[in-house]
């Protein structure tokens, strides 16, 4: 059978964006979003969320590209002191592997977000993180690890088949999606050893910011089975943040696909049933 869950990213990043996210649950497919608890709008989340209370959301952690729950100043080694990580997945990544003091800070960050999501009052329903940085393995690790402790029990495994893809559109696979999928092993490997689920297939990696009606929509039948997840990054307009950090993201696009009849007919006519994270399965160790 083939399932499906209808999911945000960066709930908290900006009130367009969680404005779009309340109207596309309210109004749309939406079932689920994930939080970025530092992000500058995340306050305003919260509250949106805890008056709507079908909306799962999870948590997105952030330790690449955005802002950390602890003082820059106090985890010098993975963050400026202004508060802000850096925006190279390399360095990053290398750091985070190979230095002891860039795990020991990334560590007590991930520690931070989990608890400030506990504290926002939210129930948590699912753990990913900003660019799929869970795929590096000491980042997968140690927010498995962590979330364990916070009761943790679905990981997003962002591993998108190239197949429904082309036969939606044309579309060629790359050597980065290659090696993306190839990440994406390691990742259930280390969540299946912790006993948690996740999902069979994941799309919005490749078309990530052209997320679009139509789009979508041609994609739906061609969804694999087991659980799928479609994740979006909705706003209702870019402010300036938006507009530095994606400008070529077609947000508004995204939302409109959101509430589109034609995604929500797609779904329909697929025979494709609508469900959340306590549909996910546990993965071949």
């Amino acid at each position: 059978m083939r399932r499906l869950i209808v999911s945000a990213d960066d709930f908290g990043l900006s009130e367009e964006v969680n404005e779009a996210i309340e109207i596309a649950h309210r109004d749309g497919l939406l079932s689920t979003a994930s939080l970025m608890v530092a992000g500058p709008a995340s306050v305003d989340a919260v509250r949106r969320a805890k008056r709507l209370p079908g909306l799962r959301v999870g948590l997105h952690l952030v330790v690449i590209e955005g802002d950390t729950a602890l003082p820059g100043a106090t985890i010098p080694a993975i963050a400026t002191p202004d508060d802000r990580f850096g925006t190279s997945q390399l360095g990053l990544g290398i750091d985070y592997f190979f230095r002891p003091s860039a795990r020991r800070a990334l560590a007590r960050e991930i520690e931070a977000q989990f608890r400030a999501f506990v504290a926002s009052g939210l129930r948590l329903d699912h753990a990913n993180a900003h660019k799929h940085m869970h795929l590096h393995p000491t980042v997968g690790r140690l927010l498995i690890e962590t979330g364990l402790h916070y009761g943790l029990r679905h990981v997003r495994t962002p591993c998108e088949p190239p197949a429904p893809l082309a036969a939606a559109e044309t579309h060629f696979d790359s050597l980065g999606a290659s090696a993306l999928r190839r990440w994406c092993g390691v990742l259930r490997h280390q969540i299946a050893r912790a006993g948690m689920t996740t999902n069979d297939s994941c799309f919005g990696v490749a078309w990530s910011g052209q997320m679009r009606a139509g789009r979508v929509a041609g994609l739906v039948p061609h969804l694999p089975e087991g659980l799928s997840e479609l994740y979006f990054h909705p706003a209702l307009e870019q402010n300036a943040l938006l507009q530095s950090l994606m400008p070529d993201y077609d947000q508004r696009g995204e939302f409109d696909a959101l509430i589109s009849p034609e995604l929500r007919d797609a779904v329909r006519r697929s025979g494709i049933a609508l469900t959340d994270w306590a549909g996910a399965t546990l993965p071949q160790a």
